[in-house]
């Protein structure tokens, strides 16, 4: 059995409820809020089938290679979580189930509207990025029993981290009283790189050849648009991205008017984005550092070795741990720890996949 059609209709039913939640935002009906949910719920039972399902196609495929592995190495070898495409999935997958976690715990559907739009993108990503879909067999570095683990709780604190990403938006949103205020214009700023980037990558994936869209999008990478080799047509982009950026500072300031109308209060979402960060902090701290230094000895003979996604790993850490100093040791509330919260998953972001497109380095594997 294949899980394409699993992950289909997981991607699906997550775009969907990304809308339906933003309708919810809007006409503020309860019903529509009870759909949108059960949308979500739908798509994570179907994912979650989906990686079941991946996860014994991987075992077969490792056992068919490596007949004489133990079951446990064997499971521990073919989890789903061995390239580009498949840690994406499982990102999205840690993303909803926090997300269901927090909207159950604090009755509220609302944070639905933030949160669903990084699933989506995710899966948008996935498809504009040239990313392969096939199983394909582990090379040297990652045949390790560390695999299962390292990932499994690094994207779990991604996933958390991506939680508090949405709450602290939201939360520079409702505080806002002006447009002129400089949390807002940073708000604006960041939210227009992330639209702009996504879209200048479909721009460029709608410009390619069938054989060109095999390649890894790191060999396009916005060189249709903003790195175009083309003066003046990087010039038009760059204008028309920072009237983008105008466009989205003129109309975000709206959303506080929604947010307001529902009971969403900033006090909810500073302590949802705090709770996010005090449990994806020591997961990803334990996974991602403390195993992946561990993997790293086992793999390369070195604990560390400054290779970039390294060195970002290690730059994202201090971000939240700079976080959590600041709201309990200097008493930061508020807009500050927003603002870190926000800083903190771009860094999270550009750790996990603007590593792979702009940079090279040990880990360039993760990127196929």
């Amino acid at each position: 059995m294949s899980s394409s059609i699993f992950f289909d209709i997981s991607a699906g039913a997550y775009i969907v409820a990304m809308i339906t939640y933003v309708i919810y935002l809007v006409v503020k009906n309860n019903t529509t809020g009870i759909i949108a949910t059960t949308l979500t719920i739908f798509g994570f039972v179907s994912q979650s089938t989906a990686l079941i399902i991946r996860w014994i196609n991987s075992y077969h495929f490792w056992l068919s290679g490596n007949p004489t592995s133990g079951v446990i190495e064997s499971l521990l070898r073919s989890a789903p979580l061995r390239n580009l495409y498949e840690s994406l999935v499982f990102f999205i997958w840690s993303l909803i189930l926090i997300h269901l976690f927090i909207e159950f715990k604090y009755k509220n559907r609302s944070l639905g509207a933030f949160v669903t739009p990084i699933a989506a993108l995710a899966l948008l990503f996935i498809d504009i990025s040239g990313t392969s879909k096939e199983i394909q067999p582990l090379i040297p570095a990652l045949q390790s029993n560390w695999l299962l683990f390292h990932v499994l709780l690094s994207f779990l604190g991604y996933a958390a981290f991506g939680v508090s990403f949405g709450a602290a938006s939201a939360y520079l949103v409702m505080v806002t009283e002006s447009k002129t205020e400089k949390t807002y214009i940073f708000w604006s700023i960041i939210t227009s790189i992330f639209l702009i980037v996504l879209i200048g990558m479909g721009i460029d994936f709608l410009s390619l050849s069938t054989a060109e869209r095999a390649e890894l999008i790191q060999n396009h990478f916005l060189k249709t648009t903003l790195r175009s080799p083309s003066g003046g047509v990087a010039a038009i982009s760059w204008v028309v991205s920072i009237a983008f950026m105008f466009v989205i500072w003129q109309v975000g300031h709206g959303l506080k008017k929604v947010l307001t109308g529902l009971n969403l209060t900033p006090i909810m979402l500073d302590e949802i984005a705090y709770k996010s960060i005090a449990v994806g902090f020591p997961l990803f701290t334990i996974g991602g550092l403390i195993m992946g230094a561990i993997w790293a000895n086992s793999a390369w003979g070195k604990y560390w070795t400054w290779d970039p996604k390294e060195t970002w790993s290690l730059i994202t850490w201090f971000v939240y741990a700079l976080y959590l100093h600041a709201r309990f040791v200097a008493g930061w509330k508020g807009k500050r720890v927003a603002i870190l919260a926000v800083v903190g998953f771009v860094a999270v972001i550009f750790t996990y996949l603007g590593v792979n497109l702009v940079l090279s380095g040990l880990h360039a594997y993760g990127s196929g």
